[in-house]
């Protein structure tokens, strides 16, 4: 689940010979000055410590972690509390090291906000529940600490903490772990400002004496498909204790996952959740720990969250499968079977580019799988003679196959509206002639996700010719208006938090490969042949489904290379280029909404806009 880090660095005796030419440093001096007027001087010195430690190749995650200013803890203490809840920090101990338990209650004594318990349910052996209970007894009247009998696993000995628990409002802290100063007062005016039940913050993974980065854990907003592929909320995670309530406490046979079983339940009677994209939590990376290496540290829990992810399939309703994914411990495949005998109409526009056209429906009819399909080509003005001549023989190879015409210049709206009325299929499949379909059941992993009432568009994964990254889903917001997500990452890249190893919820998918019911390709109208004749349609369409309340999927699992719509020429030129730009000035215009303050909410506030690389900003 890393990240490696995408930034440009300066060469340190670049940086040296611009602090040696005078005006240089004059002008630097005059905007560290008006910095430190506008920012204050500790704002002012981070940035500089951390362009200084960045161009010297140092760690700089401590300036890059979400870290408040000073004053900003000032003014959180004096502010009033009214309508913020007293939140529960349930925090089961077990032979926690002496250093790993101050660390962690200093963290928790020192937060920003006031109103909150600590309960510590203690199944430690005798001497360290010797050594705690001395430590802790007149630590803070706020800290409720109670030594267990015995040690019943980690799930019983959480409930025995929630039990004692008296706030309106619950978090889950590992013994091992700290919070950020301001960790408890970020989720308290959040639940007052959004009356959110159900909270969780994105965090960071550090080395046992909290120095060194492992990871940035920048996660998306709600993203049920997401969830299902691995536990990506995690820490910090706070929810109310009625919502607790209804969905029952944690459960002994998930011990090891009893965390993502309980996150599972709690999303699933959850009314409102939300998501701070603040890093609120620090998860320490040691021998045993979860974070240094689930598979060796504890493969056990492995199983315990797919039975858990499994459950939660049932309790949904949901015909699916849970599967360990392989090489990416800690994630999952859901299988979800096809319901009855569907039909799938594969619309593909045409213009000569035979190799290409042959290829595309010679891979579709070996790998599309068990689902019944129609494939109808859509011509349009092609100029080369063998073109048609393949178009006839098409039809007597393949019985499923048909050419339609469409008369006309280039409009990819137009034409996959014209091919929609010749389409018999319970779904249609957009598909560009110059995708190569790789994976066996191609189909059937589509159509498994487009049955599902609550999905609108599902799009595949597919490949540059070099075995690189094209698409894995789109997101609003990059290049000032939409751009692919982990582009040019190698093909066997897992990617960020497993990102391109497990189904997504994604704002778009793009048009050269989407499957989407028939019935709400109609309901909204299809793609919108006049605004966008060729570029933003597709993104246009799936956020006009994601307005009507669907969940846009991008599925790994159906994979195909894509030869980047060579046969129709570049968008950088000529008319072309006119065109494009008044698509994007178009499509900008209708949706500056949605790229406003929160951005993306399957993207995150801390990736760079700049590029598709999922760089950090």
């Amino acid at each position: 689940m890393s990240h490696q880090n995408n930034s440009q660095r300066d060469n340190p005796a670049k940086m040296l010979r611009r602090f040696a030419n005078p005006g240089h440093v004059a002008a630097l001096a005059k905007r560290g000055a008006a910095s430190i007027k506008q920012q204050g001087w500790e704002s002012t010195w981070r940035k500089v410590s951390f362009r200084l430690n960045l161009a010297l190749h140092r760690e700089v995650w401590q300036y890059r972690a979400d870290i408040p200013l000073k004053k900003e803890l000032k003014a959180q203490k004096r502010q009033l509390t009214k309508g913020m809840p007293v939140i529960s920090v349930v925090v089961p101990l077990y032979n926690t090291p002496a250093k790993f338990l101050r660390e962690m209650v200093d963290s928790v004594v020192g937060q920003s906000y006031p109103n909150w318990q600590l309960v510590l349910a203690d199944a430690s052996d005798k001497e360290y529940q010797q050594q705690n209970q001395k430590y802790l007894s007149k630590r803070d009247s706020r800290i409720c600490y109670f030594p267990l009998e015995k040690n019943q696993g980690i799930a019983d000995n959480t409930n025995a903490a929630l039990e004692r628990a008296t706030g309106e409002y619950i978090a889950l802290f590992d013994h091992d772990d700290v919070l950020q100063p301001n960790a408890l007062y970020e989720m308290a005016h959040a639940i007052r400002e959004t009356g959110a039940d159900m909270l969780y913050s994105d965090e960071v993974v550090l080395s046992g004496d909290l120095k060194r980065l492992g990871e940035y854990h920048f996660k998306p907003d709600f993203s049920p498909d997401t969830l299902r592929g691995c536990n990506y909320i995690t820490h910090l995670c706070v929810f109310s204790r009625e919502l607790l309530n209804r969905a029952g406490y944690e459960r002994k046979e998930y011990d090891g996952a009893q965390d993502y079983d309980l996150i599972l339940r709690l999303s699933e009677q959850a009314k409102k959740i939300h998501h701070i994209p603040k890093v609120l939590y620090f998860w320490r990376r040691h021998a045993g720990s979860t974070a240094s290496d689930i598979a060796q540290a504890k493969p056990y829990a492995l199983e315990a969250g797919r039975k858990a992810l499994q459950s939660h399939l049932d309790r949904m309703g949901l015909c699916g499968t849970a599967e360990l994914l392989q090489g990416c411990p800690g994630a999952y495949r859901v299988r979800y079977q096809v319901q009855g005998n569907p039909l799938v109409s594969v619309l593909i526009p045409n213009k000569d580019h035979l190799d290409d056209l042959r290829r595309c429906i010679d891979g579709l009819q070996q790998k599309a799988g068990k689902v019944a399909f129609e494939i109808i080509v859509i011509e349009n003005n092609s100029t080369n003679p063998e073109t048609f001549a393949y178009y006839t023989a098409l039809q007597q190879q393949y019985l499923n196959c048909r050419v339609v015409t469409y008369q006309g210049g280039f409009n990819f709206s137009a034409i996959n509206n014209f091919g929609r009325r010749y389409a018999k299929g319970e779904h249609l499949l957009l598909l560009n002639n110059d995708i190569e379909p790789l994976s066996q059941g191609f189909l059937d992993e589509l159509v498994s996700y487009s049955q599902r009432e609550d999905v609108g568009a599902v799009g595949a994964k597919l490949y540059y010719p070099d075995d690189t990254i094209q698409h894995a889903g789109v997101f609003i917001g990059i290049g000032g208006s939409a751009g692919h997500s982990h582009k040019s990452h190698p093909r066997k890249s897992a990617g960020d938090l497993y990102r391109l190893a497990t189904t997504q919820n994604m704002s778009a998918v793009t048009g050269a490969c989407l499957m989407v019911k028939t019935k709400l390709y109609d309901a909204v109208g299809g793609l919108d042949e006049e605004n966008f004749a060729v570029a933003y349609n597709d993104v246009d369409f799936c956020l006009k489904l994601r307005k009507e309340g669907y969940l846009n999927v991008f599925t790994p699992f159906a994979e195909a290379y894509h030869y980047e719509s060579k046969s129709r020429g570049s968008d950088t030129e000529g008319e072309n280029a006119k065109r494009y730009q008044g698509e994007k000035q178009r499509f900008v215009e209708k949706y500056k909404d949605m790229m406003g303050e929160g951005g993306d909410p399957y993207y995150n506030p801390h990736f760079t806009l700049l590029y598709e690389n999922y760089g950090y900003k």
